[in-house]
């Protein structure tokens, strides 16, 4: 009796946990669907050999030959398509940035982060990069860059978490990360990824505060911050040895300008003498 009493709570616990961990992946289901897809099409590209991941990624290309010959489906495809496939190294600390996008904005507010990100600032790097060729600072061969992958959309998922960032913290934060996207820009003489993801961030900043914030913070929370904070530190800086060096100078100019801002009494702020009507 004992035996069968001890067996039936363990199945209980059993169907308990498989409850959870399916209505979780239910509230994930952005992020769930996205990972599956990402690792199906990399071990389909690995399957069929270098030379086909190689022609996916020139005709899945956001650059600006596809993009002048109206192949604008790549602003969507080259989401799904990695040029390295070793998605197994970081494809981890992507699902829990996306996971804990998904749990503070639901599914529709992680689509419209990761599309302003993805399209928004390849849209605004392209127009830039035709500026520069115009003008001859680039050469015409950059048209045909290879350009593609989940950065673009994922460094704006990491910008928009900024509101939900608590307000002490948050100056620190963009000021991290500005830092080291900036730094890694110099130190790549603005190559146009890392200009990218300069953009992309920034992005994510101004969308942030359009977006639900993060009301209170869990532990589960932290743990997913972590994770995508790291994803997000070496799909940004590389093996850049500036990053680190602009993601403290960063975070120093911002503590120093936080506290500043602080100190300064609210009588002397611009426009805090106007009267409602005067505005």
């Amino acid at each position: 009796m004992v035996s069968r009493i001890t067996i039936r709570d363990h199945a209980d616990r059993c169907t308990a946990a498989a409850a959870r961990t399916l209505s979780g992946a239910a509230s994930l289901r952005v992020t769930t669907a996205y990972a599956v897809t990402l690792v199906a099409v990399s071990v389909t590209l690995t399957a069929l050999g270098p030379h086909a991941r190689e022609v996916v990624v020139s005709r899945m290309s956001t650059n600006l030959h596809n993009l002048a010959h109206g192949r604008l489906s790549t602003l969507v495809g080259s989401a799904f398509v990695d040029s390295g496939g070793h998605i197994y190294a970081w494809l981890p600390g992507l699902v829990c940035l996306l996971a804990l996008g998904e749990l503070i904005w639901r599914s529709r507010g992680l689509l419209i982060a990761f599309a302003v990100g993805h399209i928004g600032a390849t849209l605004l790097v392209a127009a830039g990069l035709v500026a520069a060729v115009e003008a001859g600072w680039l050469p015409i061969s950059v048209a045909r860059a290879s350009d593609v992958g989940v950065s673009y959309g994922a460094v704006c998922v990491l910008g928009a978490l900024t509101a939900s960032i608590p307000s002490r913290w948050r100056p620190i934060w963009i000021g991290w990360w500005l830092g080291i996207t900036v730094a890694v820009a110099l130190a790549a003489d603005f190559d146009f990824t890392a200009v990218g993801h300069i953009v992309a961030l920034l992005l994510g900043m101004g969308l942030s505060f359009r977006l639900p914030s993060m009301a209170r913070w869990t532990p589960i929370h932290v743990i997913l911050l972590a994770g995508g904070g790291a994803w997000g530190y070496f799909a940004v800086s590389g093996s850049s040895v500036a990053a680190p060096v602009g993601g403290l100078a960063g975070t120093l100019l911002a503590f120093l300008a936080s506290r500043v801002a602080l100190s300064v009494p609210h009588s002397m702020l611009p426009g805090s003498n106007l009267t409602p009507a005067s505005r």
